[in-house]
């Protein structure tokens, strides 16, 4: 199998790999602001667009959507040549998690980065930063789901095919943390992923520090469709 360790392809958070996570996030970082500092398409600040998101779930919880008598050609027309995102969000690649839908969202109000366990490889961590950096995006929300695959196959740690165990180095802390419990080493994953854009990534950093961005951990449950924010 090939390892995390062995590809390089991610971030596990360990003192192995610390050095050079941190030089590649301090070049994406340069990168992105080489052209100037974050230019906010939303007037919304960190907390109010938190709470619009979460506006959106309880909708989605109640049944009631709203996103859905938008009409959609407008939405088009208006999203064609610019996008204006409020909220940027790290959800897992699972499809029962739908992160529009969830959080009662249409076109262009939601930068989503997606990948299964909701982990922050250096890619995903680029994508966040080039959301709140360049669209100004004011909230990040790292969302873990109830009976994530990615963390119980992690949790259980067989052999698998092709790169999928690649998955599991960076959430093992979280298994670690969660007693081995599926549901809280779900939770956890989200509060140690959430911790590492908060301090691993300059860009991030910087934002959070001058009170332009704020990033959470929160839960998805299957079973109710309501997401709860972490501690």
């Amino acid at each position: 199998m090939t390892s995390l360790h062995d590809t390089g392809s991610s971030i596990c958070g360990c003192a192995a790999c610390g050095p050079s996570r941190r030089r590649f996030l301090a070049g994406g970082a340069a990168a992105l602001l080489a052209g100037g500092t974050a230019r906010a398409q939303t007037t919304l600040g960190p907390d109010a667009a938190l709470e619009r998101l979460m506006a959106g779930n309880a909708r989605f919880v109640a049944n009631r959507l709203t996103s859905f008598n938008e009409d959609l050609a407008i939405l088009k027309q208006g999203t064609l040549a610019k996008q204006e995102p409020f909220a940027a969000v790290l959800s897992c690649a699972d499809s029962r998690v739908p992160v529009e839908l969830v959080f009662d969202q249409s076109i262009g109000h939601v930068f989503v980065a997606r990948v299964a366990g909701n982990i922050c490889t250096p890619e995903i961590i680029a994508s966040l930063e080039y959301g709140a950096a360049v669209l100004g995006t004011p909230a990040i929300v790292v969302l873990g789901h109830e009976g994530c695959g990615a963390v119980h196959a992690a949790m259980e740690g067989k052999a698998v095919p092709g790169q999928i165990s690649a998955l599991y180095a960076p959430i093992r802390p979280a298994i670690e943390r969660g007693g081995h419990d599926l549901d809280a080493a779900v939770k956890a994953n989200a509060q140690i992923q959430a911790d590492l854009l908060r301090t691993a990534s300059p860009v991030i950093a910087d934002l959070m520090k001058r009170g332009k961005l704020q990033v959470v951990a929160a839960y998805y449950a299957l079973a109710t469709g309501k997401v709860s924010v972490l501690a």
